[in-house]
């Protein structure tokens, strides 16, 4: 089946990002960031998934912080007895992309000394544990460390990269060791990044010794560097001692289960062709200068199944992939964790040792964007999305859940290929690189349907919902009259769609005070009956309302579940379709939005006051009448991850912040380098005598956790994509 998945052999495991790491002298803890400290039910929650197992968190920096402290066992024990409870079984991490608490030091011995001795703090405290990672991806953890220096001790030489890595390997021995002290059935689950290095001809030898120096944390564990090792001399000659070495040749420690954390960015193509790229990827290796880029770019992946069976033919050891994540939008996390169940249940057929999927970031993460070196708490969502009051569940999970329980799960989006094995994976052209072979399902039997084919929102979604693989069907008035039921019904039995937004609207907000009944028509009566459509024929259903439902008598920002008091025929009409809407469909998704513009269409204020500075033209803007901008691509993607999500109800959808229409002019020409406005003319709203009331405020926020970059974000955003469009 395409889209429809249930075999019986490789499990689905769960992981909570937890990295607890160091940038200088600064700790950035993720659990915190997610909140799960403070919430009592999230075991619960993730339990009720269907999980076999969770890797979860006993953090080292965040027990024992300091010497000689009595440690708390309280929130740990509470969440691993009701791990236990559940029938979950824990996979234990002590230290996660960390360097340990500030008294440790990865180059006197203390790190490894100090880990080991908590690790058998943790195992005397929870004997019946049995799985254990006491260091989460070392090889890793010690090029961010000692070979890039983003993380503490933020080493930059290939001396103290190799340090930082023989002491994390050490640290899981000595763990491993006093673990099974106490429990002699212990079993290490040893996890790490999965990478390749491609390369051109000429930098063969590189992606060489990268390509053998990605297994050295695992064969540290399993006592494989001898002096026949291919990287022997290579340890040595960086200051690596015989002795350090031979440590693990004597204590071996070989993983019961290699865990395997993949990510689209672990291949990599190097090319000293630097031409061909741009200056962000150039580096070297103090021979030569080459780019180095994810492979993916070039076409050059050989992608997750072929990385799984080169593993299984070194190490012939039971493989897990512990950690499943993509920060991109919910069809393609949908689409990338698909791939790699599909990836892991055909290599377990053809005789590979697969156990296990590890559906990974449950509760999102936090500036991964920037390798957690910027705490600006960027936030990816996973399978759920913990900016909610309560934890919301993401359309990931409802299909992790049903591979969990054994069941298929079906949706039209994933009839298409994700993104990288689609032709806008290959941003860099190389010469000789072949045409991408790409077969073309886009055209799925049950299309989203846009109405709406003429208007700003419309055509957006049209151009980003295919960009994103998204088949989608735009209808406009010549195709559809939306007040007309029987038209409606007869739409979705031609087209069967599995969702319709609608976006059609009368627009024109003081040519309503005279045109009521057409107004009406359009703006309530349409989307009224398109809701009652879509509720009986099962087809999910989204469309628009406006900040002019409100009065503006308030000075703070307007939340989802605030009184409607519009003070004009459109905000009233609007009003009233969300009334009718959620009254016919109660799993309708209405979202409020406001002011938006886009880089696409003529028809916003950001367009207009441009236009006006070019020509220079006089015009005015309202500088007593307070708004949050809205840039059209946010709220399109947003709509729509919303939509996949099966999101309900009334969303506040802008972007950050609030600013008055006489500020927004000022700051759109001075983006633009017009320095003066010597045109313009900031007004009040009362002196340019509008045929509609409009309130003085009509910010919108949200209270249901969920949030847009901010305006000024946006409005970069604009003018980075009109440079593009004038290329």
């Amino acid at each position: 089946m395409m889209n429809g998945y249930s075999r019986n052999g490789v499990e689905i495991w769960a992981g909570i990002e937890c990295s607890y790491n160091r940038v200088d002298n600064n700790y950035m803890d993720q659990l915190n960031l997610s909140g799960h400290y403070e919430r009592c039910d999230d075991v619960q929650r993730i339990a009720a998934l269907g999980f076999k197992a969770l890797r979860y968190p006993v953090l080292w920096e965040k027990h024992a912080p300091q010497l000689n402290i009595q440690i708390d066992w309280k929130h740990s024990r509470k969440k691993l007895e009701e791990i236990k409870e559940a029938g979950v079984e824990p996979i234990v991490g002590l230290v996660h992309h960390g360097s340990g608490p500030v008294y440790a030091d990865f180059y006197d011995g203390s790190f490894a000394k100090g880990l080991a001795a908590y690790a058998a703090s943790v195992a005397n405290q929870f004997p019946w544990i049995t799985y254990y990672t006491p260091v989460n991806e070392p090889l890793t953890t010690a090029r961010f460390c000692g070979l890039y220096g983003h993380w503490y001790p933020h080493g930059k030489t290939s001396e103290q990269f190799l340090k930082i890595l023989i002491e994390e390997c050490r640290a899981t021995v000595l763990s491993m060791l006093e673990i099974r002290k106490v429990n002699p059935n212990a079993k290490l689950i040893q996890t790490e990044d999965l990478g390749k290095t491609h390369s051109t001809k000429e930098l063969e030898y590189q992606a060489d010794f990268e390509n053998e120096r990605r297994w050295l944390s695992i064969d540290l564990l399993c006592g494989r560097v001898n002096r026949e090792h291919q990287l022997w001399s290579y340890l040595i000659a960086e200051g690596i001692t015989a002795e350090e070495l031979t440590f693990f040749i004597k204590n071996p420690c070989p993983p019961y289960i290699i865990g395997i954390n993949h990510y689209l960015t672990s291949e990599r193509y190097i090319d000293q062709r630097i031409a061909n790229f741009p200056p962000h990827t150039i580096g070297g290796n103090c021979i030569d200068t080459y780019a180095d880029v994810e492979a993916v770019r070039v076409a050059k992946n050989i992608g997750t199944k072929g990385l799984l069976r080169e593993l299984w033919e070194r190490f012939s050891l039971p493989i897990a992939i512990t950690e499943v994540h993509l920060h991109c939008g919910r069809e393609e996390q949908l689409r990338w964790f698909l791939s790699v169940w599909k990836a892991a249940n055909e290599l377990k057929e053809e005789g590979a040792d697969i156990r296990a999927v590890t559906a990974w970031a449950i509760l999102g993460s936090f500036d991964w964007c920037s390798l957690l070196t910027n705490p600006s708490g960027i936030y990816e969502p996973g399978l759920f999305d913990v900016r909610s009051p309560t934890p919301r569940l993401t359309a990931l999970a409802k299909l992790v859940k049903a591979l969990a329980n054994g069941k298929e799960y079906h949706h039209p989006v994933l009839e298409e290929e994700g993104w990288w094995k689609r032709p806008c994976a290959v941003i860099y052209n190389l010469d000789e690189q072949p045409k991408p072979q790409y077969l073309n399902r886009i055209k799925t039997e049950r299309p989203l349907i846009i109405i709406g084919k003429t208007g700003t929102l419309g055509r957006a979604m049209e151009r980003i919902y295919s960009f994103r693989g998204i088949h989608n069907i735009v209808l406009g008035r010549d195709d559809l009259d939306i007040a007309n039921e029987r038209e409606i019904a007869e739409m979705i039995r031609r087209h069967k769609p599995w969702a319709i937004i609608n976006t059609a609207g009368y627009v024109r907000v003081d040519d309503a005070e005279k045109d009521a009944d057409n107004c009406f028509l359009i703006n309530t009566k349409a989307p009224e009956l398109m809701s009652r459509v879509c509720e009986r024929q099962g087809v999910q259903f989204v469309t628009f309302s406006s900040d002019l439902v409100f009065d503006g008598a308030k000075t703070n920002p307007y939340l989802e579940s605030d009184l409607v008091s519009p003070l004009n025929i459109y905000g009233q009409s609007k009003a009233m379709a969300e009334e009718l809407v959620l009254k016919n469909n109660p799993s309708a998704l209405i979202i409020r939005t406001s002011a938006f513009f886009g880089p696409w269409d003529q028809h916003n204020f950001v367009y207009n006051t441009l236009r006006s500075l070019q020509n220079n033209e006089e015009f005015s803007a309202a500088k007593d009448v307070t708004i949050s901008p809205t840039y059209v691509p946010d709220l399109v993607d947003t709509t729509v991850d919303l939509l996949l999500d099966e999101a309900n109800g009334i969303w506040n959808i802008s972007n950050n912040g609030s600013i008055s229409w006489a500020t927004l002019a000022a700051e759109v020409a001075q983006r633009s380098g017009y320095n003066h406005l010597k045109n313009f003319k900031p007004v009040t709203m009362a002196s340019m005598r509008l045929a509609a009331a409009r309130p003085s405020y009509s910010v919108l926020n949200t209270e249901k956790g969920f949030e847009l970059p901010s305006w000024e974000h946006a409005l970069d955003r604009y003018f980075r994509e009109q440079e593009c469009l004038s290329l």
